[in-house]
């Protein structure tokens, strides 16, 4: 399969610049969606092997784990100001992100339970149409919502906060993933 997780070259970011830590998220939501694709592909034409197991789990701890918790950042940093001191327009497009991760979190559960499978020694199912559906319609969601979260929601955001409030953030967000 390759390279398991290209482009780790991305500089790190903490959580005292929080807004580069939701942006550094999206590279890697872009990087598991990307394994997931190739994860489906090789299976389809190799079928299982050590390297799916290890792809498979490392897509399931992305979503499972760090995907959740981005969107939870953003439910209760991002989205709640906007809605509260945007504009008609810009309610309307947090309104249509917070529905977005909803519709993620449904296909998730859907493309998870292949996965769990496909994790474990003796896998033998490929991806079926219904599985092919359900992934190409997360990606195809993530590919729209990111780029209004980063150049729409974040900056808005971001402006309407004081370095007290981002700090606050930060360390609440850091705190969460300690937990």
């Amino acid at each position: 399969m390759g390279q398991a997780l290209p482009g780790f070259e991305a500089p790190a970011v903490g959580f005292e610049q929080p807004y580069d830590m939701l942006e550094a998220c999206h590279q890697r939501v872009q990087r598991s969606l990307d394994l997931l694709q190739r994860l489906l592909d090789y299976v389809q034409d190799q079928g299982h092997d050590a390297q799916t197991r290890s792809a498979a789990a490392d897509v399931l701890r992305y979503f499972d784990l760090a995907g959740p918790l981005h969107h939870e950042d953003e439910e209760k940093h991002v989205f709640p100001l906007l809605l509260a001191r945007g504009d008609a327009a810009l309610r309307a497009a947090v309104q249509q992100l917070q529905a977005e991760h909803m519709a993620m979190a449904g296909l998730w559960a859907q493309i998870r339970r292949p996965l769990l499978r496909w994790r474990e020694a003796g896998a033998t199912d490929g991806p079926d149409a219904g599985l092919r559906a359900a992934v190409a319609r997360f990606c195809e969601l993530y590919a729209g919502h990111i780029p209004r979260e980063e150049q729409l929601a974040y900056p808005a955001a971001r402006a309407a906060m004081d370095a007290a409030t981002q700090a606050a953030m930060g360390a609440e967000m850091q705190a969460r993933r300690r937990s």
